[in-house]
């Protein structure tokens, strides 16, 4: 199986759901959130920062890992084919893995479609994640 917990997956997962609902800012106002704007890009939004410090702290294994799981959620491998995924993964990694994950639309959801196929239920670590 895997070594990469599913509480650190949901962390991924909630993050980069916040990411992709934000919208571009469409004034040029002070950079302050309110009720109106709280989903919108902010240079002092420190969400995608803190998200590619949690990537870029995980172990390569965990790394590999992760990114397997996004494929297998994205149905570029099958859950049968998870330890050539891992490899390939491993095998293939060009760029640092934070850059590729946050590249690729719909993260969150292929994150939480390839822990489902793997078995795995992410909703309660997520719902932890929003309670905190």
């Amino acid at each position: 199986m895997i070594d990469i917990s599913a509480g650190k997956v949901a962390h991924i997962i909630v993050r980069a759901r916040e990411i992709d609902a934000q919208v571009g800012r469409w004034d040029t106002a002070a950079d302050e959130a309110d009720a109106e704007t709280i989903l919108e890009a902010r240079a002092s939004d420190a969400t995608e920062a803190e998200l590619r410090a949690f990537i870029d702290a995980l172990n390569s294994d965990e790394k590999a890992e992760l990114v397997a799981i996004m494929w297998i959620g994205r149905e570029t491998f099958s859950v049968e084919e998870l330890a050539e995924a891992i490899q390939t993964a491993k095998e293939e990694a060009t760029t640092p893995t934070a850059d590729y994950l946050l590249g690729v639309p719909l993260l969150s959801d292929y994150l939480e479609e390839g822990l489902s196929k793997m078995g795995v239920d992410p909703t309660d670590e997520e719902d932890e994640i929003y309670l905190t």
